[in-house]
């Protein structure tokens, strides 16, 4: 007979609503109590057809305890946690708008500026703030400063959109491809691997295995976040744990927290040794050419500057780190043999491995010998993708699902293209003419001038959390003034190149590697800060100073070469009849002219001094020599202006002086100080 209740099941859940119950309840066979109404005991297609209509919840508690299960009236559950926010921070976003809304309207716009262009510093400087606050994504809030310029008429569609064209952007997102290579094949890792076999018997020589074998993977992986979270990280968490350190644990001391924080300071120093090792690096270049300074051969200049000075860091770095922050574990007599196990279950080099290692090869050639055969880098990236999307090491939905890459593409053409419409419209060039000017103010010459502007840069990065973010807002700006304060072109150049990538590890936000590292779990806050500013200050004096005598790359030889007149002089001794009379030096062999200085040693009162060049007959580039210094006599001194020579396009270079008053009656000497 079958029951009145279970054939109209619906006729009774009208009647009778049905008690909010715990879900143990629901789903358990004996109830633990007798149900508060005879309804609850109904047959079990009652209790399933509970379970149907019943919304799931969206919340369990992992445990109940007996006195909650066995409570007469339980309490609800708890509500589930509340969504993250959507949409923009109020603060920040508050604190970014009110920047550019005070210099647009309330700053009155210099004469020397236009409205537009001071209308573009204004926007470019609330994206800027933006950057740092974080009220949204950081390419989502550089799309809104995109929109804004064009919305507000402030560029043009296409001149907003002009970088996007960049060739360095690409290449660095090809950069991000190439990484994912390394680690989708595993080749990053068995290299490092084969280090940690070699050197690994103690703390200090895994700390170098690891070390090296960055270095030498960094050329051909142009990314320090790949290398750090897809290749290094992976084999410190395992030797680590091997060891018994873990993370967040008072045993992260024995051998974790000292590997992780010598790979984050040495990582700096692997992305600075060569110019493909970092995407920043490219940029660097990109945005110096834009300023008129052009370096040949790239890649190798690029080493040939860095390499003494890096490679002393790399060796300095991890043995400071053993002794200011040692491990307890000094000897790992075990991680040889787990290196060699790891090699034998990856067993030999599969055929993507080779074919990844064959188009790095390649690309790396076409990258230091690319201006010879015509090749630009970017070509050279993008045949070597090609190789690896043609041989199947990638597939189209790799470089889909690299998100950073396009996330790349989108913020960073954003802010380099506002930096070249700043750069176009005069802005940086204005402000470096105030940075020089107040230099003058205080008699600084470029030496002194250097330093100041050098150590500013550098500190400036506490307020980012980007390297290239860093670069394309400040960058081309900062290089402006070196210029105007008269600091050798090549020397600002790189200084700031390099210093870009030092500044990577002095805090837990400073880089995509720092982020990775610290995130592990390994590194206290206090500590990341408290390394980071030593190994700054250590890392600036070895740059500073490696060899000085045998190495005329270094900052500090550049520095000691202004008192020694450089490494040829070419004299001038004349005496002056009237005021209309000149005397100048020129010379015309600039095919190798590095720098050069005007250097005057006077006798008379003189009225105004020049440095100049001429362009070779149908070369477009601008050389930008052209400076003329005015005074009235005095004690012999350094002229307060010098050159870098871009050798493309340059004929020949000439120093004038004029007297200052009619008659003369009297001669100067100077001379033109040249470095070849």
């Amino acid at each position: 007979m079958v029951s009145p209740l279970a054939a109209r099941p619906s006729a009774f859940l009208r009647r009778r609503p049905i008690p909010a119950l715990p879900r143990r309840r629901l789903i358990s066979a004996t109830p633990l109590r007798p149900p508060p109404h005879p309804s609850a005991a109904s047959p079990p297609s009652i209790r399933h057809h509970r379970r149907r209509r019943r919304p799931k919840p969206s919340f369990f508690p992992a445990r109940s305890s007996p006195s909650q299960s066995d409570s007469p009236n339980p309490a609800s559950p708890p509500l589930p946690p509340p969504p993250p926010r959507e949409g923009a921070k109020p603060i920040p976003l508050a604190i970014s708008l009110a920047v550019g809304l005070a210099i647009w309207l309330l700053v009155p716009t210099p004469a020397e500026v236009t409205p537009q262009a001071w209308q573009l510093l204004a926007i470019f400087l609330s994206t800027i703030t933006g950057l740092i606050l974080g009220p949204l994504p950081i390419a989502a809030w550089a799309f809104l400063g995109l929109t804004t310029s064009v919305a507000t008429k402030t560029l043009t569609f296409s001149a907003a959109f002009d970088a996007f064209e960049n060739e360095v952007i690409w290449l660095i997102v090809i950069s991000f491809f190439f990484a994912r290579g390394f680690v989708k094949t595993g080749l990053g890792d068995r290299i490092a691997t084969y280090f940690v076999k070699w050197l690994g018997k103690s703390t200090l020589g895994l700390s170098y295995g690891l070390t090296i074998s960055e270095a030498f993977i960094a050329p051909a992986m142009p990314s320090t976040t790949a290398r750090a979270g897809g290749v290094f990280l992976p084999i410190i968490q395992s030797l680590s744990l091997s060891a018994g350190s873990e993370p967040g644990d008072r045993s992260a001391g024995r051998l974790g927290s000292y590997l992780v924080m010598s790979q984050f300071q040495s990582s700096s120093n692997s992305s600075a040794l060569f110019l493909t090792a970092a995407a920043q690096n490219l940029l660097c270049l990109k945005l110096a050419e834009e300023l008129g300074i052009n370096i040949a051969s790239p890649w190798l200049s690029w080493f040939e500057a860095a390499s003494l000075p890096a490679i002393a860091s790399l060796l300095v770095t991890p043995y400071i780190l053993y002794k200011i922050f040692p491990p307890e574990i000094k000897d790992t007599p075990d991680a040889p043999a787990i290196a060699t196990k790891r090699l034998e279950e990856m067993g030999p080099a599969t055929r993507n491995e080779w074919v990844m290692i064959c188009t790095m090869v390649f690309a790396v050639s076409l990258w230091i010998f690319g201006d010879d055969l015509g090749i630009s880098s970017v070509v050279a990236a993008m045949l070597g993708l090609s190789i690896l999307l043609l041989f199947g090491v990638l597939n189209w939905d790799d470089c889909l699902s690299e998100k950073s890459a396009w996330d790349t593409l989108a913020w960073f053409a954003v802010l380099v293209g506002m930096a070249e419409q700043l750069t176009n419209l005069g802005i940086v060039t204005w402000m470096s003419n105030c940075v020089a000017e107040s230099l003058q103010h205080f008699s600084l010459s470029w030496p002194a001038a250097f330093c100041i502007l050098q150590a500013s840069y550098f500190f400036i990065h506490y307020l980012f959390a980007s390297q290239t973010a860093h670069v394309g807002a400040l960058y081309s700006a900062f290089l402006a003034m070196h210029l105007a304060a008269g600091v050798p072109h090549v020397l600002a150049t790189l200084a700031l190149a390099y210093n870009t990538n030092l500044f990577g590890a002095i805090t837990h936000y400073s880089s995509g590697q720092a982020a990775v590292y610290f995130g592990v779990g390994y590194l206290d806050l206090p500590d990341v800060f408290r390394l980071g500013f030593i190994t700054a200050l250590i890392n600036a004096l070895i740059w500073a100073s490696v060899d000085p005598q045998a190495y005329s790359g270094t900052i500090l030889n550049f520095l000691l070469s202004a008192k020694e007149d450089f490494q040829m002089d070419y004299k001038c001794n004349y005496k002056f009849t009237n005021s209309w009379d000149a005397a100048n030096v020129s010379i015309t062999d600039t095919g190798r002219l590095i720098s050069a200085n005007f250097i005057l040693e006077d006798s008379i009162r003189w009225r105004s001094a020049s440095m100049g060049s001429t362009r070779r007959r149908g070369e477009t580039t601008k050389p930008s020599l052209s400076r003329t210094c005015s005074r009235q006599g005095g004690r012999p001194r350094w002229l307060p202006f010098g050159f870098v020579v871009p050798s493309a396009g340059l004929q020949s270079m000439a120093c004038v002086v004029r007297p200052a008053s009619k008659g003369g009656g009297g001669a100067a000497s100077f001379h033109l100080a040249c470095r070849f």
